[in-house]
C-alpha cells in the first residue's frame, strides 16, 4: 500500500511541479502557476520521504493528528475544486445560433509584448467576431485599460484586431479603455451602453473564456445586467488548467469581497 501511495504522489507531484515551474520560468506568475508548483513540491517530498515522515510522526501523536487534519482539509479542498470544474462545464455554451442582442461586451484578458492580444484574449475576439458580423446593428464593446508596462489599452488592441482580421467596421466598436478588472469592465461598460440608449434589461451578450463564465456572470448580475447571454470561448490548452485553478481562487475571493 505504501508503494502505491508513493507512486501516486510521485506521478501527480511531478506533473504539478513541472507544469508550475515551466510557466513560472515563462514569467507567468500567479495563483494558477504558483499553487501547482508548491503542491507538486510538497507531494514530491512526501513521495521521496514517505517512510521517514511516517517514522518521524510515529511517536508524535499531536503532530501526527495535525498532519492528518491537513491532509483531510486538502482532500476536501480538492473535492471543492473538482466541483467548481464540473460547474464550469455545465455553464459553457454549445456555440449554437446566437439570438439577436443589442450589444456584446468582450472582456479583456491581457496583451502580449508585441502589442497583440494574448492567446486567451484572441480566443474571445475570435468568438465575438462572427456574431458581430452576423448582427451588424449590435454594438461591440471591447473592454480593457492600460496594464503595467503597456503603452496601449487592451480595448485599442482588441478593436484593431477585430478590424484588421475580420474587417469589422470601427463604427460598430466602442472602446472601454479604463478598466483593470472584470468588475470595472462591466461597470464602465454600463456608461457606454447608456450613451447608445441601450438598457440593462435588453439582451446583452458577454464574451469571455470558458473558465471565466461563472464569475463574470455573477458580477454582471450584481451590476444590474438583467438579460445577459454568456458566450464562452475556448482557453488555449497550454494555460487552460492553470487558468481554471487561478479562477477558482478568484471566485472564492470575489465571494469574500462581495463582488457578487
Amino acid at each position: 500500500m505504501t508503494k502505491i501511495i508513493r507512486i501516486i504522489l510521485l506521478f501527480i507531484g511531478s506533473i504539478l511541479f513541472l507544469d508550475g515551474l515551466i510557466l513560472i520560468l515563462k514569467a507567468k506568475i500567479n495563483f494558477g502557476t504558483v499553487i501547482p508548483f508548491l503542491l507538486g513540491l510538497i507531494l514530491l517530498i512526501h513521495a521521496f520521504y514517505w517512510t521517514k515522515i511516517q517514522s518521524f510522526l510515529h511517536n508524535r501523536i499531536k503532530l501526527k493528528r495535525l498532519w492528518q487534519t491537513i491532509w483531510v482539509a486538502f482532500l476536501i479542498w480538492c473535492a471543492s475544486f473538482f466541483y467548481f470544474v464540473w460547474a464550469l462545464q455545465q455553464k459553457i455554451d454549445d456555440h449554437a445560433l446566437v439570438p439577436p442582442v443589442k450589444a456584446m461586451i468582450v472582456l479583456g484578458a491581457g496583451i502580449e509584448k508585441n502589442g497583440q492580444p494574448s492567446p486567451a484574449l484572441a480566443k474571445r475576439l475570435d468568438r465575438a467576431a462572427p456574431i458581430a458580423l452576423a448582427q451588424p446593428k449590435a454594438l461591440v464593446i471591447v473592454s480593457g485599460g492600460v496594464g503595467f508596462n503597456e503603452k496601449q489599452s487592451e480595448a485599442e488592441v482588441m478593436a484593431n484586431y477585430l478590424h484588421a482580421k475580420y474587417h469589422l467596421p470601427l463604427q460598430q466598436i466602442a472602446l472601454e479603455d479604463q478598466s483593470t478588472s472584470t468588475e470595472l469592465n462591466l461597470i464602465n461598460s454600463k456608461h457606454i451602453l447608456a450613451e447608445h440608449d441601450i438598457q440593462l434589461n435588453q439582451p446583452i451578450a458577454i464574451i469571455t473564456n470558458d473558465f471565466h463564465i461563472i464569475r463574470s456572470a455573477a458580477i454582471a448580475r450584481k451590476q444590474g445586467y438583467q438579460n445577459i447571454l454568456m458566450l464562452s470561448s475556448e482557453t488555449p490548452l497550454s494555460i487552460r488548467y492553470n487558468a481554471i485553478l487561478r479562477e477558482y481562487f478568484a471566485f472564492v475571493s470575489g465571494w469574500i469581497l462581495n463582488e457578487y
